[in-house]
């Protein structure tokens, strides 16, 4: 009797927000009786001194009957246990790093786009857990991003709970503070779940919030609702897409195995159009539910055609592009225009600086929209700082988007000039070409690594930038694109990319100087060689000399040579590429620069060493190597290293080749040249090999595989794997 007889008194003096002294001044009945009576010490109170603290406390008859029995025991009237969730969503799938972390802290916040799947995986959690909570299960659709709705007053969801915890209307105070505090006090000691579903901000949250730790509350919103997790210690998780073995198993779940497996193919491309967004993929196999005799091939094709509006109904719960307009609702001026604006950015991703020149605003304001719209769900921020957006809320952005030409060629003149910087470090001694004038200022690139590290996290976006250079008639930032990509290319072994680029490079050059589609011809060449086109490549490369001799520009035409000298290489013509490689030779010399100097006189020394002629190689790989050490061209000597490697090991010098061999393939470490790393590590190899050191020579070719493998030079990697063997 006395422990009901305390929790009773305990609660209602919580919900009014009386500290035990507050209490005592207020009703006269002494601190420490209201103590004993809270602790369960006083077992047996005075009926005058309950009294007292039933008027101090402002309650009804009704509590105040509840007071008085618990106070002498007679049996207290059963306070309804609400049961408020709705059913669960069928079916379910995934999820489950969610699920595990869902009411590790007394409130879960769940954010994630709209119809990413808040609402199912806090309902399946709370379904699934409902045991731990036997004095009910409270639930409120806030509707903060309802489409065709206000946001619910916190008022209203407080009144809401209060009528399924059994208040009587006339017991419910006027002030809706005084409402929010019963509420609180009716949930004291008990064990109760709230599930807050699609709230807008942490406002409307608070004054539902419970004020004891017995109770769990589990939140989903669109936003990430930053004031919950500072200032009530939320424990915030992300929910983003379904896997695609999960977006399967939801298909299959709804429209049955035998449909599906009797169209995988079209099965696989809803799963991939849908791309993991759980609504999207209900909206699909809802109308292939509806529809049994629509194939899964129309369906594809549907969205093939037009996926959002495939994905459209005049059912706002069911359209995808009504929810999302929702949470476009809820966005600023400046935060609406940011967000069509990246909808438009070429790329998977886009980092804080190339933002700032697509937006023209300066790095505070841009770091703040972006947080905004973070925070919004509508954008995701990745380990790396980086920022995307789904396929799906993209389309729907762009759909938005008016003129976008002056973003889109601050972008594009920013990825230009900054992979020309970039490219400019990486290869100090390369011939340098006029960009087109930019408003974006580039990044700094201070040194070879920061280069390297930029072209790596830009390079998909760089690539999809050209794209759109080329497809809008920028022709100027496509070839510049493809120029400045060039030699990061060439030194990550991205081949498939390298042709690519310069295909679309040549295109655009042809609408520019002969000079430019020059260089861009004989870069395409270069590309094709290396991939085994020769012939393709030859003519190429003929062509580019062939603009040089009629523009009369020499350097175009060293370079001419130079490249047409590696083609013939590999038409295993070593004596054709000996004479281009001279040829180049004569005219880097009069033109006196030094390292396209050096390039030629180390070609020349290689073709001498492949014929044989290994007096002649030597004398002008180290004529080459000198003048490298005296420029302090690290490139330039890596490769005039491995060159003397090359001839001392056909000399059966070995000491000396493994020599050479070391030093070059430290210098293409620090140069992050992984091409010309394996090739040298391989030739290392032999050379080990041929004065048994079978542990170094094993060492060298792993190494030279495992690179080989990453590049994708399936052949290189072949042959290695036998000699391994």
């Amino acid at each position: 009797m006395a422990d009901q007889f305390a929790t009773v008194m305990r609660r209602f003096r919580l919900r009014a927000g009386l500290t035990q002294e507050a209490l005592a001044q207020r009703s006269g009945v002494s601190v420490s009786t209201i103590r004993g009576m809270e602790t369960g010490k006083r077992r047996n109170p005075q009926l005058t001194s309950v009294r007292q603290l039933a008027a101090a406390l402002g309650l009804t008859d009704g509590e105040q009957d509840e007071l008085l029995a618990a106070a002498t025991g007679r049996p207290v009237a059963a306070t309804p246990v609400p049961r408020q969730l709705p059913a669960p969503p069928a079916p379910f799938a995934g999820r489950q790093d969610v699920l595990d972390q869902v009411g590790t802290a007394g409130i879960s916040v769940i954010s994630g786009a709209g119809g990413i799947g808040k609402s199912w995986l806090a309902l399946h959690w709370a379904h699934r857990n409902a045991a731990r909570f036997p004095d009910g299960q409270l639930f409120v659709d806030l509707r903060g991003f309802s489409p065709g709705s206000a946001p619910m007053d916190p008022a209203a969801a407080v009144r809401g709970f209060l009528d399924a915890l059994g208040v009587e209307p006339s017991r419910l105070p006027a002030d809706p503070h005084a409402q929010a505090a019963m509420f609180r006090g009716l949930v004291a000691d008990r064990r109760v779940l709230l599930v807050l579903d699609n709230a807008a901000d942490t406002a409307q949250v608070v004054p539902l919030l419970p004020g004891t730790g017995t109770c769990a509350v589990v939140v989903t919103s669109r936003s990430t609702l930053t004031g919950l997790i500072t200032g009530h210690g939320a424990h915030h998780m992300s929910v983003g897409t379904l896997t695609a073995d999960e977006a399967s198993s939801v298909l299959t779940a709804r429209l049955g195995s035998a449909r599906v497996e009797a169209e995988p193919d079209a099965a696989a491309e809803l799963i991939g159009r849908c791309g993991g967004f759980p609504l999207a993929l209900s909206i699909v196999a809802g109308r292939a539910c509806v529809q049994p005799h629509l194939t899964l091939a129309a369906l594809a094709l549907e969205l093939r055609e037009s996926t959002l509006d495939a994905l459209d109904d005049i059912d706002p719960a069911a359209s995808l592009p009504a929810v999302l307009s929702s949470s476009h609702r809820a966005l600023t001026a400046e935060q609406a225009e940011v967000f069509s604006l990246l909808a438009i950015a070429p790329g998977p991703d886009i980092s804080l600086p190339a933002a700032m020149r697509l937006t023209g605003l300066g790095e505070h304001r841009t770091r703040t929209v972006l947080r905004a719209l973070t925070q919004a769900s509508l954008v995701v921020q990745d380990a790396n700082g980086r920022y995307r957006m789904h396929d799906l809320i993209r389309r729907y952005a762009a759909d938005l988007a008016g003129d976008t030409s002056d973003a889109l060629q601050r972008l594009l003149g920013f990825y230009a000039h900054t992979a020309a910087a970039a490219d400019t470090v990486v290869e100090t001694h390369r011939h340098l070409i006029d960009l087109a004038p930019s408003g974006a200022t580039p990044l700094p690139m201070p040194d070879i690594g920061t280069a390297m590290t930029w072209f790596i996290a830009e390079h998909a976006n760089l690539l999809a930038a050209q794209r759109v250079a080329a497809e809008r008639g920028h022709h100027a930032r496509a070839w510049e694109i493809a120029w400045g990509l060039n030699n990061f290319h060439y030194r990550q072994g991205h081949r498939h990319d390298q042709l690519s680029a310069w295909r679309t490079g040549a295109a655009s050059a042809a609408h520019l100087d002969p000079l430019s589609l020059a260089l861009a011809l004989r870069l395409l060449g270069r590309a094709l060689v290396v991939l085994g086109h020769n012939e393709e490549a030859i003519a190429h490369m003929q062509r580019a000399l062939e603009l040089a001799e009629e523009q009369g520009d020499a350097p175009h035409q060293g370079h001419a040579h130079y490249t047409l000298a590696s083609a013939w290489e590999r038409e295993g013509e070593d004596r054709k590429a000996l004479d281009h490689a001279r040829q180049a030779l004569t005219v880097y010399r009069s033109i006196g620069q030094a390292a396209w100097e050096g390039n030629a006189l180390n070609a020349v020394g290689w073709f001498h060493a492949r014929l044989g002629e290994h007096d002649a190689a030597l004398e002008h790989c180290h004529t080459a190597l000198a003048l490298y050490r005296r420029i302090e061209d690290l490139a330039g000597q890596a490769q005039t290293l491995d060159s003397l490697g090359f001839t001392e090991h056909q000399r059966g010098t070995y000491a000396e080749a493994i020599g050479h061999y070391q030093e070059a393939v430290a210098l293409y470490r620090v140069l992050g040249n992984v091409v010309e790393t394996a090739d040298t590590l391989e030739r290392l190899g032999d050379s080990h090999f041929a004065v048994r050191e079978r542990a170094e020579a094993r060492s060298a070719w792993e190494e030279a595989l495992e690179l080989y493998r990453q590049q994708g030079r399936t052949e290189e990697a072949s042959l290695l794997e036998k000699r391994l063997t």
